[in-house]
């Protein structure tokens, strides 16, 4: 007889959605993260003449306007945008995984009264808290000189997208947890005096594996494209340092009537949305896996 961790391991193998946006992302992560190494001023120096070459052997997706390879710029901008996307949805996941399934296991007043707290930071516009944070707490980081200025950046960042992004994950959890908690296992695991946290950990949290799942690859795409808006109004990831965002903000803000240079635009936006459609495939695939009642 196999055990569920074998069958688990079956059931990945199989789905073919899964394994390919998994092995997409992977070699993504691997090629963008791997151009950490290349400092900004190493990249600046690839091209002395500040002129804008079309895609050609030697630069295979162009360069930009200071004479930079647009390719090394995309892979290095996606390192960035990557790791912001994923740290931010770790951190929204983290909170709203368990606020909204400490309010939906206790329920009564204490549910009402955190679910309260949610509606009234729902009502306040999100994108003018992050970029309130980001102003004012960046600023306070990068003067207490314990990161540099590009890391201090990116981490107010990802406080900032993280600490708004969990709103949704604690409703949607609280509502999977009324709808768990009365379920016979449930009562059971109750009547048998097992502690609450082990009830939340060992019963409801597996079940609660397709929702966290679809809100992470919902979550980290969102992230980027926070991140990218928050590029173009000057308050996210600032130059010499890019994003896909700010790469793709670059090439909107050079577009005129007598010079288009498309590939300053196609290039990040296209990086972009390959990556959005592989998250999105990766987690239609782990919700079937991972859903123990299919199993």
């Amino acid at each position: 007889m196999s055990t569920p961790h074998v069958s688990l391991w079956h059931r990945l193998r199989r789905s073919r959605r899964a394994g390919l946006s998994a092995a997409l992302l992977a070699l993504l992560l691997l090629l963008c993260l791997g151009t950490l190494r290349w400092s900004t001023s190493a990249m600046r120096a690839q091209h002395l003449d500040q002129t804008r070459q079309a895609p050609s052997l030697t630069y295979p997706l162009g360069t930009d306007e200071m004479g930079r390879s647009l390719l090394w710029r995309t892979l290095y901008g996606g390192a960035l945008s990557l790791s912001l996307g994923l740290l931010s949805a770790a951190m929204a996941i983290v909170l709203g995984t368990a606020y909204g399934a400490v309010a939906g296991y206790v329920g009564g007043r204490c549910d009402a009264f955190m679910m309260r707290i949610v509606d009234v930071l729902y009502a306040l516009p999100t994108l003018l808290l992050v970029m309130l944070f980001t102003v004012s707490v960046g600023d306070a980081l990068e003067q207490a000189h314990i990161f540099s200025r590009e890391i201090a950046r990116l981490v107010v960042l990802t406080l900032a997208i993280g600490g708004v992004s969990w709103l949704t994950m604690a409703r949607v959890i609280r509502g999977q947890v009324l709808s768990l908690r009365e379920q016979a296992f449930i009562e059971a695991a109750r009547a048998l005096g097992i502690p609450t946290w082990r009830i939340l950990l060992r019963h409801l949290l597996p079940n609660l594996a397709g929702p966290i799942i679809v809100f992470a690859t919902l979550t980290v795409p969102q992230a980027i494209l926070q991140e990218s808006f928050l590029s173009f109004l000057g308050v996210g990831i600032q130059p010499p340092q890019a994003t896909w965002g700010s790469l793709a903000a670059d090439g909107v803000r050079l577009m005129n009537p007598i010079r288009f240079d498309w590939w300053l635009v196609v290039f990040p936006c296209g990086a972009l949305s390959l990556t959005l459609l592989a998250l999105n495939f990766l987690g239609d695939g782990l919700r079937d896996v991972f859903d123990v009642r299919s199993r």
